[in-house]
């Protein structure tokens, strides 16, 4: 799996609410509605400054507080093609596998905002285009990278009527 987009760097603790507001989460169920809100606390022009297939890029404990799942929803919905942050609250990086948005544990320190990325989560690399360098992540076990290739667990029980462990042939 390769992605390509721009970086849009935070900080350390970026917690759900500064994802997408708790003011948002009674008003509307609407994921696309919710993803015009993405970010807006902490950058009021985060959604209008995004294109399809960029990346948030934050510190350590990205995805910490309450363990809503409109927050990688809401994420995926504004079409950011994955986080890279140094770590994440668990229940963040779960319920972003299980609905289909990837996440990635790199060093991010050396990623600035605006620097052009390519990450293959299978290879387990991070290339930054704009200073032509590259950074090496854990690569995703073969499992996961299934379950976010077939757009989160839910349709990955679909398509496979349940769950699968053993490698399939590609």
């Amino acid at each position: 799996m390769l992605l390509k987009g721009k970086a849009h760097k935070f900080g350390d603790d970026i917690n759900t609410d500064y994802i997408i507001s708790g003011k948002y989460k009674f008003k509307t169920l609407d994921m696309d509605e919710l993803a015009r809100h993405v970010m807006e606390d902490l950058d009021p022009d985060f959604y209008h400054k995004i294109a399809p297939g960029d990346f948030i890029v934050a510190g350590r404990n990205f995805g910490c507080g309450s363990s809503r799942e409109q927050a990688p929803l809401a994420i995926k919905h504004a079409r950011i093609s994955a986080v890279l942050a140094k770590s994440f609250a668990r229940i963040f990086y779960r319920n972003a596998i299980n609905t289909g948005l990837p996440v990635v544990e790199c060093d991010t320190d050396q990623i600035d905002p605006g620097d052009e990325l390519e990450v293959d989560l299978k290879a387990g690399l991070i290339t930054n285009r704009t200073k032509a360098t590259t950074l090496p992540i854990k690569p995703l076990p073969p499992v996961m990278i299934k379950i976010l290739n077939d757009g989160g667990l839910v349709a990955h029980f679909r398509k496979h009527g349940g769950f699968r462990l053993e490698e399939e042939k590609e």
